[in-house]
């Protein structure tokens, strides 16, 4: 049987929504954040020496990153549904938006929480000043407008898309929903109708619902 060892408000959320689109049998083994540093517990060690999560095994495979969990879920239990073929012309929408998520879009959500914590972080009070002003200027200068130009390209594809390469969810939108859902937690998406749409579904799906039943809400850290 597939184990979820599922960080509380962390990625692993979305993979738990796959494992219910696929209806597989499946366990969750839940851990807690630190209190004070928000990171992952040592534990998570014992499974991938990196200690972070998602991580899952089946039987004696163990795998990490979200990408790859997914891509091995689809291949291995989602065929013929779940994996699009290379010659279909929405094979290349889907490994874009795949990689994406993580390669593009994640980065600059976790950069932007980093900074934030930045002036609220212990320090001399004569330091606090000078890391506000700096941490404000990464954010305002460099991260607000490439978060809203990323933002505004999802939006764009998504106005003419139901799910990111398809009539029906796919892997792509796995990998899609977390990142969106930090940054709507942070965005006005009322100005990103196709993006509120999209979560809507997401959140809409019974599988999606049974997942959050079994591993708990999200809820972005701020």
């Amino acid at each position: 049987m597939i184990t979820v060892h599922h960080l509380e408000n962390s990625r692993s959320l979305r993979i738990v929504w796959m494992l219910e689109e696929l209806g597989l049998e499946y366990r969750i083994k839940h851990y807690k954040r630190d209190s004070k540093t928000m990171l992952a517990p040592a534990e998570l060690r014992e499974i991938h020496p990196l200690g972070k999560s998602p991580v899952i095994t089946d039987g004696d495979t163990v795998i990490a990153e979200s990408g790859a969990i997914i891509e091995y879920l689809a291949n291995r239990y989602g065929a013929p549904d779940w994996v699009i073929p290379a010659d279909d012309p929405r094979w290349q929408q889907e490994r874009y938006w795949l990689h994406y998520a993580e390669g593009s879009l994640t980065p600059l959500l976790v950069m932007k929480l980093i900074f934030s914590h930045i002036p609220r972080s212990p320090m001399p009070f004569f330091v606090k000043p000078v890391a506000k002003g700096i941490s404000g200027k990464v954010i305002d200068g460099f991260l607000d407008p490439q978060l809203q130009t990323h933002l505004e390209i999802i939006e764009q594809h998504l106005a003419s898309h139901t799910w990111f390469a398809g009539d029906t969810p796919g892997s792509a939108d796995i990998m899609m929903s977390f990142p969106l859902q930090a940054a709507s937690a942070r965005a006005n998406t009322d100005k990103l109708p196709s993006i509120k749409r999209f979560l809507a579904q997401v959140e809409s799906r019974p599988a999606w619902q049974r997942a959050v039943e079994a591993a708990g809400p999200l809820t972005p850290l701020t």
